[in-house]
Formats: structure tokens, sequence, C-alpha cells
């Protein structure tokens, strides 16, 4: 039994502190999932099986269990469960990978997929103190991104900021600045042009937040970036180092959702897939160095398949940094213009827990489109982690 998608929707990506920073993360699930579901009509929201959630954070208002927290607040029946899993980065294309094994194994027909994130409103924690009304200062940290709270257990080598962690990759690959800014400038030239052309018109759908006006584009795209504009700004990790705010991707809110179903789900959502999942991979390597773990990622995933990489007719590798993904792209034996067609989250945007469900809907679509039959879908995870799906075009089988 084989897993398919039938259909995506997102919100658009908002700035830290944007358009969307007024927006509760529950609330801006709650909305991917109406979105979605008014894709198909003709689905009785009581036959969804199961919610799987992907977010990164967990400590503020996507508290417990804002998989279930969303469904209901989409009002779906209070019948239809939900789960939230935590893999960082990945956990939105890690809730899809695991909805796909229960259509797989039969123990669902139809699972709603996504996930969420609002890195604005991401909270200051305080630890607990060892003892009542300590007589010291306390520190909040924040929980926006990265390491908080590290266990002193750790070695510090694994600990390193997730900059550091691509400054050290950089130079293991000798990724020049200039490279790293080309790249850059490609994701907002493509993500803009997509944007232009329509190709995201049915895969976004706009937010009115309580205060404000309607966010309706990804909110980071600047089209105007150039090489020499990005080539002025500060390294951000290092002194001397590559790593900019222009050629990594930002801080950003959003959520994506994406719906799955068996063979036999086409009738009860009167709808026909828009892709197949026919290989999925993970693998983890020194936490440090997790921008590099979608490579071996996306060979399982390829091997699962009983595909190779010259049958890859698109990728969508999300662009946690440039030197990351052009590590990536140099070692897979494919033609790097293949990669992020339509722009990337340098200039879409990675909210985290969403990221997932956004390249999934997009290589979906760039295969119809571009009619291509097997896709790649990769994301970098921290603390050492890649996820990879391969897609198949219904549309391109002979």
């Amino acid at each position: 039994m084989s897993a398919y998608i039938y259909a995506a929707r997102r919100t658009p990506f908002g700035k830290f502190n944007g358009g969307l920073a007024g927006v509760r993360p529950d609330d801006l699930a709650a909305h991917a999932i109406r979105a979605v579901l008014a894709d198909v009509p003709g689905l009785d929201p009581a036959a969804i099986d199961d919610v799987v959630w992907g977010n990164a954070n967990g400590a503020g208002e996507e508290n417990r269990n804002v998989g279930r927290m969303a469904a209901l607040l989409a009002d779906l029946p209070t019948s239809v469960p939900g789960t939230t899993i935590n893999r960082l980065c990945g956990s939105g294309l890690d809730a899809a990978m695991m909805a796909s094994r229960q259509i797989e194994t039969g123990d669902a027909d139809i699972v709603l997929t996504g996930g969420v994130e609002s890195m604005t409103r991401a909270p200051w924690v305080l630890p607990k103190p060892d003892r009542a009304f300590p007589a010291r200062d306390m520190t909040a940290v924040s929980t926006t991104l990265g390491w908080r709270l590290v266990n002193p257990a750790m070695p510090k080598e694994w600990t390193v900021s997730l900059g550091e962690g691509n400054e050290q990759l950089q130079e293991r690959f000798g990724i020049s600045r200039a490279q790293q800014d080309e790249f850059a400038v490609r994701s907002h030239e493509r993500a803009h042009a997509a944007w232009e052309s329509g190709f995201y018109d049915d895969l976004v759908t706009p937010v009115t937040p309580p205060k404000g006006d309607a966010v309706v584009r990804d909110e980071s795209i600047r089209p105007s970036s150039t090489v020499e504009s990005l080539a002025g700004l500060k390294p951000a990790f290092r002194p001397d180092g590559t790593i900019t705010a222009g050629n990594a991707s930002p801080l950003n809110d959003g959520a994506s959702s994406v719906l799955l179903g068996s063979e036999a789900a086409a009738k009860t959502l009167g709808v026909d897939p828009i892709a197949r999942i026919v290989g999925r991979g993970t693998m983890a390597l020194e936490p440090q160095a997790f921008g590099y773990a979608p490579v071996e990622a996306a060979n399982r995933a390829l091997a699962r398949a009983g595909i190779g990489w010259d049958q890859v007719g698109a990728v969508e590798l999300n662009e946690a940094f440039a030197v990351q993904s052009l590590a990536c792209v140099g070692v897979w034996p494919i033609d790097p213009a293949i990669v992020n067609t339509r722009g990337g989250a340098i200039a879409i945007g990675h909210p985290l827990g969403a990221s997932g469900g956004r390249i999934l809907a997009t290589l979906a679509k760039v295969l119809r489109e571009d009619k291509q039959r097997y896709g790649v879908a990769a994301i970098c995870i921290g603390v050492g982690q890649g996820l990879a799906v391969v897609l198949e075009n219904p549309e391109a089988v002979s």
C-alpha cells in the first residue's frame, strides 16, 4: 500500500516581528488546516484518522500538543485525534513521514499533517531554582532558536552555535563567502520570480492578524539583493567568518499543512493525488555537522525508492545556510540548476516546524509543472540530523 499527497497549503512566512507577530502559533496552525481542507470540500472531517503535527519549540503558546489544539481550533470533530512531534527543523517533514507509514501499514486511511512555528512569539524561560526564593539573579533564556539550558555533560564541540557549526563546514569544504552570497541572491531571485508567475497562488493562503493588514506573500524575499549588497554585510558568528544575515535563513513565523491518504482515499476525498511518497531517509552525525546530514538522508531515501540520482528531476533542499546547501549539492551527482527552482528558505524563510511541509508541497508542484517524475525533499536538523523524502509525480508515470 502506498501513501499519497492529496492537498497542501501554507501561510505566508512572516518576518521576525513582522506581519504575523500578532498571531498565536496555534491559530496559525488552525489557519493552515482550514485552508488545506477547503481544497477537498468533499471530505467529511470526521473521516480523518489522525493529525500529526510538527513543532520545534513547544515552550510557549504551542504547548499542550499544538497538533490537537490546532485541530480543535479549526473546528475538526473532537473525535479526530492529534499528536505533536519534535525533530526540530525537520518536524514538519517528519510528520508527513510518520503519517505515510501509518497509511502504508493500514493503520490509517487519511492523515492530516503539517507544522508550525512562531519564532517571534517564542518565550523566554527561567530554569527552576534549586530552592525557593534564591537571593541571586536569574537569567531568562530565549527559546527562539538553538541550544538553551545545555546539559554540562554535553561535549563543548557538540553545543556550538548553529552558525559556528556551519563555519566549520565552510572550512571543511572551502566554500567561499562569494559562493554563499551568489547562492543567496539566486534564492531571492527565484522566489520573487515564482511569486510573480503565480506559482505560489494555490499553495499559500493569506492570513489577517487580529491587528494590521492581511499578510499575502512571504515577507523575507528581497528581489533587490545583489552579490555586491550582500558583500557589505558583517559576519554574524566569527569576526573573520563567511556567514552573514544575508546568506543564512532568517527567523520567521508560519504554518504549513499537507493532507495524506491511501490510494483508496481518493474516492473519499473526491480529488486525485498530486504525489506519491516512494522513499524516506533519516541520517544522524556529529551535532555540529548537522548541515551535512541531508546528504546521506537523501541517498538512503533514493535507495529505498529503488532509483538513482540520475532519475531525479527536482530537489527541494531547505536552505538553513547557503554554505550547508552548497556542501550538500556539491556531493550529490546532480545539476545544481534543479535545486530550489522556485526559491528557498534564505529568501522565503524558515519557521522551523513549518518548513518540512513547505518543501514537500513545493516539490510536488514543481514535479507537475516541470513534468518530472521523481524529486527529493531534504532538510538539515540541529543536533546533527537530516531527513529526506522521495516523491513521484503520478502524472509522469507511463
